[in-house]
């Protein structure tokens, strides 16, 4: 008896689904410029979700044509705009690979650059929480860089480029100082090698950075620690000549009292 009505409310419930209205495509028909339209309409409306599907729906039904080449690159932005990162890089490599000499190709090249920057800053939450720094990947941050790199290289005039540079010089100081932390994380735990080991990568790979000086008076503590006393001479001397002023040439602990990226 109770297959029997488990069969019957089975057949019930299917026939039920049957009943119910399907669901209307309101696009259905549409020309490639009306839904063009309608998908920059939601985009400025920052309504970032809808205007996806639409661009989606655009390329969907209509893959040539310019209409199809502007939803690859504005449906890129839409996806940025909605947290969206790793879609939105995607979109911008699918953009750059398919349309190597668009006019505004440049903008892709910026945008996906824009979008590892936001991710670079995950960097910051990982100091803020004293996380194990030698297992923090700052990957982001050098394709962000790399991606603004393109962007300045192949296209120099590009009304891009200055924000680009600026943002590159921003994203060279946070990856120094990265691996000063990283340093210091070494240091602390009494893993001499390695803090000199990295603070010497800061030195070889960085050489225009802020972090550099810091990364002089881990390398002489380190080199300290380990009994090389030529070492350690050798880099208090370099840290004089180019930082006469500096205080970590009065002793001061490696530690210091508020993060580095706290500037208030």
């Amino acid at each position: 008896m109770r297959q029997i009505l488990a069969v019957l409310l089975a057949a019930l419930l299917l026939n039920g689904c049957g009943l119910l209205p399907a669901q209307v495509d309101e696009t259905k028909g549409w020309s490639a410029a009306k839904l063009y339209d309608k998908a920059k309409e939601q985009l400025q409306d920052s309504n970032y979700e809808d205007a996806i599907k639409y661009y989606e729906k655009l390329e969907a039904r209509y893959p040539y044509g310019p209409y199809a080449q502007q939803a690859q690159l504005e449906v890129a932005y839409a996806y940025y705009k909605d947290s969206q990162p790793v879609s939105c890089v995607a979109a911008c490599d699918r953009f750059i690979k398919l349309h190597p000499d668009h006019p505004n190709v440049d903008y892709a090249y910026y945008l996906k650059g824009l979008a590892n920057f936001g991710e670079s800053d995950s960097l910051l939450l990982t100091l803020v929480n004293d996380q194990d720094l030698s297992q923090r990947d700052p990957k982001a941050a050098e394709e962000s860089f790399n991606a603004f790199k393109e962007l300045t290289t192949r296209f120099p005039n590009s009304k891009y480029t200055p924000d680009a540079l600026a943002r590159m010089r921003y994203l060279v100081n946070n990856l120094a100082m990265h691996e000063v932390i990283v340093a210091e994380y070494y240091y602390r735990r009494g893993a001499y090698v390695a803090a000199a080991n990295r603070a010497q990568y800061v030195l070889d790979h960085y050489q225009q950075a802020p972090a550099i000086e810091r990364a002089l008076a881990v390398m002489a503590k380190s080199y300290d620690k380990l009994g090389l006393t030529v070492l350690r001479d050798q880099t208090i001397s370099v840290l004089h000549k180019n930082f006469p002023n500096s205080p970590w040439l009065s002793g001061k602990a490696i530690k210091q009292e508020k993060p580095w990226w706290r500037f208030w």
